[in-house]
């Protein structure tokens, strides 16, 4: 009962600082790319998320029955875009380019880096029918890690295309078993190639060899190679990749991305480009990952509308900063500490003309603490601890001349200041 679920988080103040400063850093970048923050509701139907999300990720729903509907805590943010889209799509001028920061819940298996309860840094890009989204959007992966300090070589993005895979199985597949086949091979690195070949024929209904050779294929880290390996069908799949690295030259992370015939993701909407950052030196899972998601709006009942985005954990990219070492030192946010020092004859008058000091700075905007009834040392020791700039002393004396002293704490320098802060405060009179 004094542990928060498994798998969750509970955010003391220095907690929410680090994560405040994070997320920060993730509306710059979004703001900076030009997108619009939008959120929806953390529960929402479960037949959402049921029909359009893939099966790997309806086992992991957090789902609840209640006034005879079913709900859900969203594992994701995606299918809830779509229903915004959907709601406005006659309205809406397009492209849109919208984030999120949503919570997030999934019901999985811990590990380092993932967490039953998580946030994620959502772009999505509505509206482009050309790579140029996912370009754009990869950029602003690497505009996040730069902002935060990761070094250019740290971190790999790998793309590949879901439309590789279904050039290569196409006549083997079984109609409407598609989307299975992508959740199996993503699976790959988890229960790795036996386990993986037995579920494309066992459950997809693959023929060994076909299985076999989609397998193979996924070893593949180059173009020209998946070129030779891909049927004729694959040509405007490939010629989209290609296009793609040109644009990410223009925007100079070519070098940082790589073609890996292994990225298809789990979720079942994607439809064409896909990718995932990793960190270089493989300790961690995936920090990010996304695509596209075109027929996403047409599978909901809306009108068509080619749609890419990504989501980006808190988990991992903290994980990996702390490794790296470039998590910041967070002090508390203190301009100043206004104290009362205790003196038994007069602690109302004290209290009240610290109170009207405390007021007068908060008006001038400044983060301020009124102490009140705590040994002079004490508070000093704390206003320090808590990364104060100034203490602004009252007691008797400073009562008696109409003055505050104030502290800086940096310097340990003192001025006597009058409690009247431009015209807003009169001196507290002495009464004899």
């Amino acid at each position: 009962m004094l542990q928060p679920p498994r798998g969750t988080r509970d955010f003391y103040p220095e907690d929410l600082r680090l994560r405040s400063w994070l997320f920060d850093h993730f509306r710059a970048v979004a703001r900076g790319f030009g997108y619009e923050e939008v959120d929806a509701p953390v529960v929402e139907h479960a037949e959402l998320f049921i029909r359009k999300a893939g099966e790997e990720i309806v086992e992991q729903l957090y789902h609840f029955t209640l006034h005879d509907r079913h709900l859900a805590l969203r594992p994701e943010l995606t299918p809830s875009l779509a229903r915004m889209v959907m709601a406005r799509q006659g309205s809406l001028s397009l492209p849109l380019r919208w984030f999120s920061i949503p919570q997030c819940w999934r019901y999985e298996r811990m590990t380092r880096g993932r967490r039953r309860e998580h946030y994620q840094w959502n772009m999505d890009l509505w509206g482009v029918a050309g790579v140029e989204a996912e370009a754009e959007l990869i950029a602003a992966v690497f505009a996040l890690l730069d902002r935060l300090g990761v070094a250019p070589g740290d971190v790999k993005v790998r793309v590949s295309s879901r439309r590789l895979l279904e050039a290569l199985v196409r006549e083997a597949v079984p109609e409407g078993r598609f989307a299975p086949v992508c959740v199996a091979v993503d699976k790959l690195d988890k229960i790795g190639r036996e386990a993986v070949v037995s579920q494309l024929t066992g459950e997809v209904g693959l023929a060994p060899g076909s299985a076999n050779r989609l397998v193979d294929f996924l070893s593949i880290r180059d173009l020209g190679e998946a070129r030779r390996y891909l049927p004729e069908a694959a040509a405007e799949a490939l010629a989209e990749l290609e296009r793609l690295f040109e644009l990410l030259g223009d925007y100079g992370v070519a070098p940082r991305v790589e073609f890996d015939a292994s990225i298809v993701r789990g979720l079942a909407y994607y439809t064409g480009v896909v990718f995932e950052a990793f960190d270089a030196a493989g300790e961690l899972r995936a920090v990010c990952g996304g695509g596209r998601y075109d027929r996403l709006l047409e599978s909901l009942g809306g009108r068509p509308l080619p749609a890419a985005g990504f989501g980006f954990g808190d988990a991992v990219i903290v994980e990996l900063l702390e490794a790296r070492g470039l998590l910041p030192a967070l002090p508390r946010a203190l301009d100043d500490v206004v104290v009362a020092i205790p003196d038994a004859a007069q602690d109302e008058r004290l209290r009240a003309a610290a109170i009207r000091r405390a007021s007068s700075l908060r008006r001038q905007g400044r983060a301020v603490e009124l102490v009140l009834g705590i040994p002079l040392k004490r508070a000093l020791k704390n206003a320090d601890r808590a990364g104060a700039a100034r203490v602004h002393l009252l007691g008797p004396d400073e009562l008696q001349r109409g003055a505050v002293k104030v502290r800086d704490l940096a310097t340990g320098e003192e001025r006597d200041e009058p409690l009247a802060d431009a015209g807003e405060d009169a001196p507290v009179p002495v009464r004899r």
